[in-house]
């Protein structure tokens, strides 16, 4: 999996500590499954399975929620009053289930 990750997300994660927590959650929508990518700085809690992939700007801990890696992991900073990073799958906001 290649993580691109803009100038601005990079900033983001070293400033809160240097790790990027991101898992996919799924969500039912009339054309069926659908798979969204969620992203913290704070860890969501034990019950996922994170798998730790390190590289000099920041450790990233990823979920894919029994789905295989996408090939292109795409970070960026969103938000006016309250930023936080967002994940997109090869460069989507979904996945198809």
């Amino acid at each position: 999996m290649k993580v691109l990750a803009s100038p601005a997300a990079v900033a983001f994660i070293r400033e809160r500590g240097g790790s990027l927590f991101v898992w996919a959650d799924r969500a039912l929508c009339c054309t069926g499954e659908l798979t969204f990518l969620e992203a913290s700085t704070e860890s969501p809690g034990a019950d996922r399975s994170f798998r730790c992939l390190t590289s000099n700007a920041f450790d990233l801990l990823f979920d894919p929620g029994g789905k295989e890696f996408p090939d292109e992991l795409h970070l960026d900073v969103k938000g006016w009053r309250r930023k936080r990073v967002r994940a997109y799958w090869n460069g989507k906001s979904f996945s198809p289930a």
